[in-house]
Formats: structure tokens, C-alpha cells, sequence
């Protein structure tokens, strides 16, 4: 994975970050349901601006993570990639 501000690869076993994600979301109460989900991370994956599978290249986020989160929207500038 890359991080967004220096550009630096880095390895995160992808067990690791799963186990965070779900560490994360358990102290969230909006989330959205799995269909919404679902359909935003297949945005993200269609956007130029995903990096390396896991992070946005707009706000650095976790695609995974924003994308379960009721009240976030997609960060893209010029056009919401989420209905």
C-alpha cells in the first residue's frame, strides 16, 4: 500500500488490515447496510484515484472503512462517486 502523503510503499498483511477495519467500525453506530456497501466500494474500485486497492487518493482513507460509514460521502472534488 501507498501512503498518500509521502508516496512511501508499505506492507500491511491484508489479515492486519481487516482486523483494524473491524476494530474501528465496532466503535461506530451509523453504518451502512451491505448492498451500500457494496455498491461503493465497486465506485471506488472504478476510480482513477484508488490506490493500490485499499486507499483514496483524495482524503487517504481506507476505501473499506469510509465506505461502511453511513454519514461520509465519496471525497472526490469534482463529482460524488456514491448515490
Amino acid at each position: 500500500m501507498t501512503c498518500k502523503s509521502c508516496n512511501r510503499s508499505i506492507a500491511v498483511p491484508a489479515n492486519d488490515l481487516h482486523e483494524l477495519l473491524e476494530e474501528q467500525l465496532a466503535l461506530e453506530t451509523n453504518l451502512v447496510d451491505d448492498v451500500i456497501f457494496e455498491e461503493r466500494l465497486a465506485e471506488c474500485a472504478n476510480c482513477p484515484f484508488l490506490i493500490n486497492e485499499t486507499t483514496c487518493g483524495h482524503c487517504g482513507c481506507f476505501v473499506q472503512f469510509r465506505a461502511r460509514l453511513a454519514y461520509k460521502q465519496c471525497p472526490d472534488p469534482e463529482e460524488t462517486r456514491w448515490q
